[in-house]
Order: C-alpha cells, then structure tokens, then sequence
C-alpha cells in the first residue's frame, strides 16, 4: 500500500509542473499592461510606470518571473494582489468556505437523487423510469451552466418567489464567522432564522451547481448495477430466496458502489469549475467569483496563484479518492 501511495505522489511532481506553466501561461495571454492598469483613467509617467514595474518584479525575463513563481509557490507563497496589497493565499482561505459549502451541498444534492435514480433505472432495465431518467441524464449533463441558472432564477425566484436571488444570506443577519459555512456559523450562534436564510441561499446555487455531477453519478451507478445485477453471485443469492431488496441492497450495490464512489472523487474537479459561472450568476462570494473579478482586472498574481491552489486543491481530493479506492479494492494496488 505504502509502494501504491508513494507512485501516485510521483505522479503530482509532473502534474504540478504542467499546472504552473498553464497558471503562468495563461495570465500573460490577457495581453494588458497590469501597471498601468493600476492608474487607471489617470497619466502615470514612464518613471512612475518603471518602478511599478521593478516593484512587481514585471520587468525581468519571463523566465525569472516562472522560476521566482515555483519556487513561491513551494514555500507557500502565491503571490501579492496587484489590486488589493494581501496575499494571494489569504484572499483564497477567507473565500474557499463559500465555495466549499455551495460545492458540498451541490455534492449532497447530486448523490441524494442520483444514487437512487441510478439503481432503480438499473433494475427496471428498458421500462419508461429508465428511459425517461437516463433523458433527463443527458439532458442535464448537456444544459448549460448559465442558462439552467437564469432560467431557475426567472422561473423560481422571479416568478415564485420561493428563493432568494443572489448572495448567501439576508441584509438583516449578521454576525461573527467562525467556521466560514454560514449554515454552521448561524447555528453556533443559534440564530435559527438565519441559518433558514443560509439554506434558502444555496438551493438554486446547489441545483445549478449539482445538475451535472448529478447526470454523470446516475448513469455512471445505472451501468455499475447493470454489470453487477450480471454476476453468479447476485444469481445465487437471488436462488436462495432472498429478497429482492436485500439483493439489490447488500449483495449488488456494496459491489456497484467502487466505481461510483471514484465517479464523485472525480466530481470534484467540475465542481470547481463549475463554481466559476454559478458564483458569478448568483453573486456568490466564493472562490469562482473571485477567479473572475481577478481576471477582468488583470491582476497577474491572484490569477496565477489562485489557478494554482485550486488546481492543487483538486489533486489532492483526486490522491485521496485513488488511496481510498485502492483500500476498498485491492486489485487496484496489485495493477
């Protein structure tokens, strides 16, 4: 196990490698002059604009400012905000609550609904549940991030009214973060209504969110109970006179559930970048926000760094479920 795990570490040198050349990359794509951009509507003279340059270290060689990049990043350091003078990686742990908690809940959502959905289109093979479930599969998995959003805020908080358009909680709730998950924070300090708020806050964001995930879980727990449902074993058991749910329940689903399990490790990645576009929609202040705000103000560092950490936040989710998979499935090690 200890030769498995330390196989899949090597594996993240090159990975990481290959994301701070596309971090670093990609910012010097957006194809402005993040010095001036700091004056703005204003004039900044060349000798003002020189030493600006010489500050953020933008006037050395490409290649310096990538070298003086890694290494930050392998001592902790992601870089200073061209825009607000903090650090990069404080601006990142004061949002990644928000994100954390919309992603969690999005997650709950997806396995609450598509775990069930995925089983019994499985054992109903070929009958309407099944055909119009895995439709619905494909056609959540196809819709696009953006317009599902508007179109639930239209419908939903528009036209109903039952949810909230934007933000996390209500104007009229405020108190002192602990945790950062404002569902939590609310009942530590037991305001009751304001954790109601949170949650009226994140159904619309968690359904946009989660509608993909939820896809991919469905039909990926349908074809595992399908190849499972296969097996001498599920037959035998069937033969014994078992029940039917006890079959499907212990003997077929504790098998069909390894690869369901690596599908929502995987789950995670999407998440993130499906964060972008949700957070933006619904002015959620998380990380996906922030991603973009950055982006439009051309601000190198938060850009790159924040790329970075959330790219390694993603590695290390992925390291876990591949440790986690080869526990429950031993084969996995030997191969």
């Amino acid at each position: 196990m200890l030769r498995y795990i330390l196989h899949r570490l090597a594996l993240i040198v090159p990975t990481f490698i290959g994301i701070t050349l596309v971090a670093f990359g990609l910012v010097r794509l957006l194809g402005s002059d993040p010095v001036a951009l700091l004056a703005g509507e204003r004039v900044m003279s060349p000798e003002r604009h020189a030493l600006l340059s010489e500050q953020f270290g933008f006037n050395r060689p490409i290649w310096e400012q990538y070298l003086d990049f890694v290494l930050s990043a392998l001592q902790g350091d992601f870089g200073i905000s061209i825009r607000t003078k903090t650090a990069v990686l404080d601006q990142f742990l004061t949002l990644f609550p928000a994100t954390v908690e919309l992603a969690l809940f999005a997650m709950l959502f997806a396995i609450l609904i598509g775990i069930p959905a995925g089983i019994f289109a499985a054992v109903k093979r070929g009958s309407w549940f099944d055909q119009v479930t895995m439709g619905a599969a494909l056609v959540g998995y196809s819709m696009p991030i953006f317009w599902w959003g508007l179109l639930l805020i239209i419908v939903v908080s528009g036209m109903l009214g039952w949810t909230p358009v934007s933000g996390r909680i209500g104007l009229q709730f405020f108190f002192r973060p602990i945790t950062g998950f404002m569902t939590i924070d609310s009942l530590i300090h037991g305001n009751w209504p304001a954790f109601v708020s949170a949650l009226r806050h994140l159904i619309l964001p968690s359904i946009v969110l989660g509608t993909i995930p939820l896809a991919i879980i469905a039909r990926q727990t349908r074809s595992a109970m399908l190849e499972v449902l296969g097996e001498d074993y599920v037959r035998t058991a069937r033969s014994k006179g078992l029940s039917p749910r006890r079959v499907i329940g212990i003997h077929a689903f504790r098998n069909a559930l390894i690869p369901v399990i690596t599908t929502i490790g995987l789950q995670v990645g999407m998440l993130m970048a499906g964060a972008i576009l949700t957070e933006t929609i619904f002015s959620w202040p998380g990380i996906g926000k922030w991603m973009i705000e950055a982006i439009g103000r051309r601000d190198y560092a938060t850009v790159q760094g924040g790329l970075l950490i959330v790219a390694l936040v993603v590695m290390v989710v992925n390291l876990f479920v591949d440790v986690l998979y080869a526990l429950v499935n031993p084969r996995i090690r030997v191969q």
